[in-house]
């Protein structure tokens, strides 16, 4: 399964691993995916996304998610 927001469409990004040496290897930051039931008022029922921590966190300010 694709580690992609459904709603913000955010992705892994890349960087690096920094020892105490100061030696760099790429690493990968991925996003903080939480499966969720999201009320759709347009079909009227729920559905299940994998959406980021921050985009629950949008919806439960604009009062979508319960």
């Amino acid at each position: 399964m694709a580690k992609v927001c459904a709603l913000t469409g955010s992705r892994p990004s890349s960087g690096n691993s920094v020892s105490h040496a100061n030696n760099k290897t790429k690493r990968r930051f991925k996003p903080n995916l939480i499966s969720k039931r999201v009320w759709d008022p347009k079909l009227k029922r729920y559905v299940k996304m994998r959406i980021t921590a921050r985009a629950l966190k949008t919806l439960d300010r604009k009062q979508l998610v319960k």
